[in-house]
């Protein structure tokens, strides 16, 4: 074995000279350091000595220092010293600024990169130097790694000296590699004594009693442990500085640069740095394995505000218990449990992950192998009651702690990884002791001679011969072909060796299903859950920008690739329509997005240059959607989100917010918070100059009683959501209960719970709490006065913000500090002016505060009641629709003139503000119940400024349900303000058509009765101001006099007698207005009042003359006869019968009753009344089939049998072969006659039937007569002449009629 070491630098500062390094090397046999850069070990201008005391025991060697001038550092490097002076520095540095590059090695580490299988590793052949080595590919022998001598050469000797000679001497101490690696080796540390610990790093094994990720069932270095005792203090055991090496190493170098680094590699070095190259955080192999977010909207940008960066965040919790905060990254239980966050419910079960753990610990996992840089094994699927159990092998690619590459048997296709490479993945995390470990295979080849080599590929395709034979055999006849391309090039590639140093190393990430998948979502329109679908595509780029994971920038990309090619965006381009509200939703989210990774602190200014040239690509497509709203004069598209000037002019609001946004998102909460309390300073300072500004232009502004919009832009609703972040960052930076990531978002999330947390120490005011400073710059935002945005979606984007906004701050418990802030803040808002939307004046096209005085009003009643009411009365006027603008005003900066009948229409949210209006109304009303003064106030200020007649009545009747509650009295104060709020609906409602316009008259009667009969009484006199002369008669004093209401009021007599006199008058006056509609409701009305009763009929008759129907004569005459008067019934159906005209083909008019029903009365009254209403049934009446009916009904019975005083009955039936029924008769058959030309103009062969049946019943009428018969058959005989063409009918005819 060979005597090589592990690099560790130290830097030497010289003044007076040029940077140097002092490279030191670990002996892993002796632990002992040695200066590197010659071949003996030492280091030329330094000199060595032990150091003593010693630390913890000596090594072989002891320990040394290095003497060289200017470099005090011992050579064992002090970590926790080392670590909190990297934490000072960074603290010292102001926010945003990058932290200076770090001396590093002549072969610094690089972004880490998986590598192709196919990447050849190391040339085999001459040492490098002394052959090129072919570029750009990277090569290795797959049998030596660079210590394969060349015949001749001063190396060759060298070599194979100190190779015979450190090869006897790690026999011994590596028993298990002294075979070539024949035999097997766990991964496990290597055995090391507690003397030759150097380090005084803690083990994470102390505080994990299941073991942590790399750190095997015995502790740290094979040591024996066991699990913690309840109670027991954790025995903290060091990592040897082997560990502490390779860990550093493999987590940030390519292993082709340690190689190229050192000519030869120890094995039991090369065991450490590959054991450690493996991913030690379970957290990252979750965000691979599910789309699941931790926390809910907005956590996914913040992460944890006020915790560690991503590579300082801890493991997963153990169940039932949190992490120990000085837990060592990924380090997990290894149990049977079911796994961390297993009592986040069943909806989270069906996740990979979940299934992942629950694969492991039913003992799925077998056959684990880990080769170099790769991990095999098989996973086992349980069987099923509808399938059997399946075995799928399972192979997975790593480098610098990154998984690269990803393959499983079960074909999963899908973003994020299979639940069996989850598995196996924890399986290597969590039972590292339990992997067989072996290193690369070119180093296995290595130490095989030809005959082994023979037979080891023979055997190989022996044992693959179906799959590999055809490979083997081309690669054979390559090989053996001098001019072949394999043979042009040194060295062999391995799949297993790690990753090349110019290969990017990133996570593995599916891209094409990526591409696939976004869109998939995309083509379904926001159905079966789409939306949804992408929204958390987005959460996870959030994430992975949390973590600091690349593959975030690039999955963003990928999605945007997506959205672009979307081929609704041409479609809606071309109709000239605009996108869905769904699809703008995503965009924004998109946009978002992309201000976060273009505003990363740690972005290259060359990596800002090549997303700028990305997003202008993007932006020239035609079909890349503008923003709506009044952002076009900075916001026109995705590419100018942010201002491009270099000036040192104050940075815009809404960007430097973004910045906060971008901080959380990238992992670094702390300076997110500290900008945002440097913003909220700044917005500080900007309100108390307003405040001055106002002052002085105070008087001017309330003489003119109008003002200007001084801020055009607002924050609520604003693309980049500047206040949403800010209270975001500053709540979660106090939030107590921060779910796990694992925590499935869908499912009942409890109410989080805040705590004050002090600002940090420098601030202008150090007793704050950033939860004060939370509702601040909430308060702030919302109560800015700003123009309403153009657009449909900018505007519901304002009202869907700000509600979002408020729900945030439900979740905050007021106590005494926040009620503090919360009334300073509505006192500056009051007093704000036109810089304020609760200002004394505002601008007549400003956003309305309804929703967020509701709020207010709300969190202050309890602890201000006069503020809270004063703030609330202010926020209740709509200028839109109050105030009136001429033509020539230009106040307004788009220069548009406000037309107020038209309710300005661009304000497509006016609905939503109205209701919003009255929810504002509706919530004041019912807070001040039994309190007249302010239910008065209360009252003006609804009649003043809300101007919507539904909106007014849903108030009155909220009020109605409020005063009049079913378990205690009647609060009579709030029972008159909805009183007058309905006599208001009724007045603003009479001359217009609302569909609930009747709903609206019975509710105002029942309202009136529950107040008592003098309102009853009032509504009954001044009708004509609220009701219509139908309402009032139908509906008004049919109730006001109803039984119901005189029980229910409980009247005397005269009262009584009062309420029906001033219904009869409103019957009499409706009645002269509306005789057609209100008649037969005066006559109901007056019936008990004999005069009344005269005067209403006469107008009724009056009328008849006139504009009435038929059907109101009608009806009038039937309610007449059935009060019992047959004569005037009778009058009014003679004027009913001369508005009448039925043609000869109206057998099924509604009329025909009526008409038999006069006729019925007219017979049953006498001949003479008979002989009078025949003419006029003649006249108006031209059916057959209705006039031979009636010929009938008058020849069944005599006539005067109504029993009229004074009149007697004759007893016989009349003749109709004389009056008046003669004449009935002969208009009867013309009837027919004319009917039945008229039918056989147009008759087809399907109605002949029906035609025969008509004849029929015409016959039976021209039989009536004496010479009947005779004519009966001349018109059958004229009807075969004329129709004679018809065939088939006029033998149908003969066959009847002869």
């Amino acid at each position: 074995m060979l005597h090589s070491a592990v690099p560790i630098s130290c830097p030497v500062n010289q003044p007076q000279e040029a940077d140097v390094e002092c490279s030191l090397t670990l002996c892993p046999t002796t632990l002992q350091l040695h200066g590197g850069g010659s071949k003996d070990g030492s280091q030329p201008g330094h000199s060595t000595r032990p150091h003593s005391p010693p630390l913890s025991g000596r090594a072989a060697g002891g320990l040394e220092v290095c003497r060289r001038r200017g470099c005090p550092a011992l050579l064992v490097p002090r970590w926790p010293l080392a670590r909190a002076r990297s934490r000072l520095l960074a603290r010292s540095r102001r926010p945003g600024q990058r932290a200076p590059p770090p001396r590093r090695p002549a072969a610094a580490p690089v972004a880490l990169a998986a590598r192709a299988p196919g990447r050849p590793r190391r040339p085999l052949g001459p040492a490098a130097g002394e052959f090129p080595r072919p570029a750009p590919w990277r090569h290795s022998w797959a049998l030596a790694r660079g210590a394969w001598p060349w015949p001749g050469s001063r190396r060759s000797r060298c070599r194979r000296g100190r190779r015979r000679l450190r090869l006897s001497q790690s026999v011994s101490q590596f028993p298990a590699m002294a075979e070539g690696g024949e035999r097997e080796e766990l991964l496990s540390p290597l055995t090391v004594s507690p003397a030759k610990r150097l380090c005084s790093w803690p083990s994470p094994r102390a505080h994990h009693p299941r073991g942590s990720p790399g750190v095997a069932s015995g502790g740290v270095g094979g040591v024996g442990g066991s699990a913690l005792t309840p109670g027991a203090r954790p025995h903290l055991q060091p990592e040897s500085l082997l560990d502490c090496a390779a860990k550093t190493v493999a987590e940030k170098w390519a292993y082709e640069r340690v190689e190229e680094r050192f000519e030869r590699i120890p094995e039991p070095v090369q065991r450490r740095i590959v054991y450690w190259s493996f991913p030690r955080n379970e957290r990252q192999i979750c965000m691979y394995s599910s789309f699941q977010d931790r926390g809910g909207p907005g956590a996914g940008a913040a992460g944890s505000a006020a915790g560690a960066s991503p590579a300082e965040e801890g493991p997963l919790p153990l169940p039932g218990a949190a992490a120990p905060a000085g837990s060592a990254p990924g380090a997990a239980s290894a149990g049977a449990s079911p796994g961390p966050g297993a009592g986040a419910g069943a909806a989270g079960e069906g996740l990979p992950f979940r299934r992942g753990i629950r694969l492991l610990d039913s003992g799925s996992v077998e056959n684990v192998l880990q080769v170099g840089f790769h991990l095999s094994g098989t996973v086992t699927e349980p069987a099923t009651t509808s399938e059997p159990a399946m075995t799928y092998k399972v192979a997975i690619s790593f480098d610098r702690c990154k998984i690269t590459s990803v393959t499983c048997g079960c074909g999963n296709k899908d973003i994020f990884y299979c639940a069996h490479v989850v598995a196996l993945s924890l399986y290597r995390i969590r039972k590292p002791d339990q992997v067989k470990l072996r290193l690369p295979i070119s180093e296995t080849l290595f130490q095989m001679n030809r005959d082994q080599l023979q037979k080891f590929i023979q055997y190989l395709i022996t044992a693959h011969h179906t799959e590999v034979l055809p490979t083997a055999q081309k690669l054979a006849d390559e090989i053996l072909s001098s001019n072949s391309e394999i043979n042009q090039v040194n060295g062999a590639p391995d799949p297993t060796a790690g990753a090349s140093i110019d290969d990017e190393n990133c996570w593995h990430l599916d891209e094409e299903q990526v591409k696939e998948q976004v869109k998939l979502f995309l083509s379904q329109g926001g159905y079966y859950g789409s939306g949804k679908q992408l929204n958390s595509m987005f959460a996870k780029v959030r994430e992975m920008l949390r973590m600091r994971d690349s593959n975030g920038a690039r999955m963003l990309t990928l999605i945007t690739e997506q959205f672009m090619a979307d081929p609704r965006l041409t479609l809606w381009r071309q109709q000239g329509t605009s996108m869905t509200d769904k699809c703008r939703q995503l965009w924004d989210e998109l946009g978002a997005l992309w201000v976060c990774i273009i505003l990363n602190p740690h972005c290259k200014l060359e990596e800002k240059s090549s997303w700028l040239q990305q997003l202008q690509k993007w932006s020239d497509l035609d079909v890349c959607p503008l923003e709506d709203g009044n952002y076009g004069h900075e916001l026109p598209n995705i590419t100018n989100a942010l201002p491009q000037s270099t000036n040192h002019s104050p940075e815009h609001v809404p960007t430097a917010c973004a910045r906060v946004d971008a901080l959380r998102s990238h992992g670094y909460p702390k300076e997110a918070l500290r900008l945002t309390v440097a913003i909220i300073n700044t917005l500080r300072l900007q309100q108390q100059r307003q405040l001055e500004i106002y002052k002085h232009q105070k008087k001017e502004l309330l003489h003119r009683g109008t003002t200007t919009i001084t801020n055009l832009e607002g924050w609520v609703g604003h693309p980049l959501d500047p206040i949403g972040c800010l209270f975001l960052t500053l709540t979660e930076a106090c939030r107590l209960n921060d779910d796990s990531y694992l925590e499935v978002s869908d499912m009942n999330e409890s109410r989080p719970v805040y705590q004050h947390v002090p600002v940090a120490a420098g601030c202008p005011n150090s007793s704050e709490s950033y939860l004060s400073l939370a509702l601040e710059v909430a308060l702030m935002g919302m109560g800015q006065q700003r123009v309403m945005p153009e657009g449909l979606y900018a505007q519901d984007k304002v009202c869907r913000n700000e509600e979002q906004l408020l729900s945030q701050l439900q979740e905050l418990q007021l106590d005494n500090e926040l009620v503090q802030t919360l009334q300073k803040q509505c006192i500056l808002l009051l007093e704000g002016g036109p810089f304020s939307g609760l200002g004394e004046v505002i601008h007549r096209e400003s956003v309305p505060m309804h929703t967020f005085a509701k709020y207010l009003f709300s969190a202050l009643l309890p602890h201000d009641p006069d503020l809270s009411y004063k703030l609330a009365l202010r926020a209740m006027r709509l200028p839109v629709l109050e105030n009136s603008t001429s033509a020539g005003d230009t106040s307004h900066p788009h220069h548009m003139v406000s037309v107020v009948p038209s309710r300005y229409p661009r304000w497509f949210t006016l609905g939503h503000l109205e209701s919003q209006q009255c929810e504002l109304a509706s919530t004041m009303l019912t807070a001040a119940k039994g309190d007249t003064v302010r239910l008065r106030t209360i009252l003006e200020a609804i009649q003043k400024h809300i101007h919507s007649s539904s909106l007014i009545f849903k108030l009155a009747q909220d009020a109605f349900k409020i005063a009049t509650p079913t378990d205690s009295s009647t609060d009579s104060t709030l029972l008159n303000v909805a009183l007058e709020l309905g006599l208001q609906v009724m007045r603003m409602t009479l001359s217009t058509l609302n569909w609930r316009r009747r709903e609206m008259v019975r509710w105002l009667v029942t309202c009136a009765t529950e107040v008592g009969v003098r309102a009853l009484v009032s509504i009954l006199q001044s009708w004509y101001t609220l009701f219509t002369p139908t309402e009032a008669t139908s509906i008004v004093a049919a109730t006001a006099v109803s039984h119901t209401t005189l029980l229910r009021l409980s009247l005397d007599y005269p009262q009584r007698e009062e309420l029906a006199s001033c219904a009869r008058t409103l019957a009499l006056q409706c009645a002269m207005k509306d005789p057609q509609s209100c008649a037969l409701s005066a006559l109901t009305l007056c019936e008990k009042d004999h005069i009344a009763f005269e005067a209403a009929y006469q107008i009724a008759i009056d009328a008849a003359a006139g504009g009435m129907t038929h059907s109101q004569l009608f009806t009038i005459a039937r309610y007449m006869e059935l009060r019992g008067y047959p004569l005037r019934a009778f009058k009014l159906a003679s004027l009913a019968m001369s508005h009448l005209n039925l043609a000869y083909n109206q057998d099924t008019h509604p009329a025909i009753n009526d008409v038999l029903w006069a006729c019925a009365l007219s017979h049953s009254l006498g001949k003479n009344e008979l002989a009078a209403l025949i003419p006029l049934v003649v006249k108006s009446v031209h059916c057959a089939t209705v006039l031979s009916d009636i010929l009938r009904r008058c020849t069944v019975t005599a006539p005067g049998l109504a029993g009229i005083p004074g009149r007697r009955s004759s007893g016989k039936l009349m003749s109709t072969d004389k009056a008046p029924l003669r004449q009935l008769l002969d208009a009867t058959i013309n009837a027919y006659i004319n009917t039945t030309h008229s039918r056989l103009t147009h008759i087809s062969p399907r109605h002949y039937g029906e035609f025969i049946e008509f004849l029929s019943k015409a016959r039976e009428t021209f039989l009536l007569p004496q010479d009947g018969h005779l004519q009966f058959a001349q018109f059958i005989d004229n009807l075969k002449q004329i129709y004679k063409g018809k065939k088939k009918l006029m033998l149908l005819v003969r066959e009847r009629f002869g």
